[in-house]
């Protein structure tokens, strides 16, 4: 591994423990979500990252998914919130 990929290794790890933190104290519920989101793009970014220090992509299906489950829980929750409120 570069040192370039070590570099943007350490700092998803660094921003995946923060948003998990996050995720864990809360306080709100929407706060949780939000972490949960950021966590799921850092996770698509990790992967991206990968594949194109390896140069290969055996792994854009899996970022596609991944990246249209995010979507799809981001609409439901944006859904589920604005039905709560009116």
């Amino acid at each position: 591994m570069t040192a370039w990929g070590m570099i943007v290794a350490v700092l998803l790890s660094c921003a995946a423990l923060l948003a998990l933190a996050r995720m864990v104290r809360g306080p709100a519920v929407l706060d949780r979500i939000v972490a949960a989101e950021a966590l799921l793009s850092l996770t698509v970014a990790a992967i991206g990252t990968e594949a194109a220090l390896h140069r290969h992509a055996t792994t854009l299906p899996i970022l596609v998914v991944i990246s249209l489950l995010g979507f799809v829980g981001s609409v439901a929750v944006v859904r589920f919130g604005a039905g709560e409120e009116a």
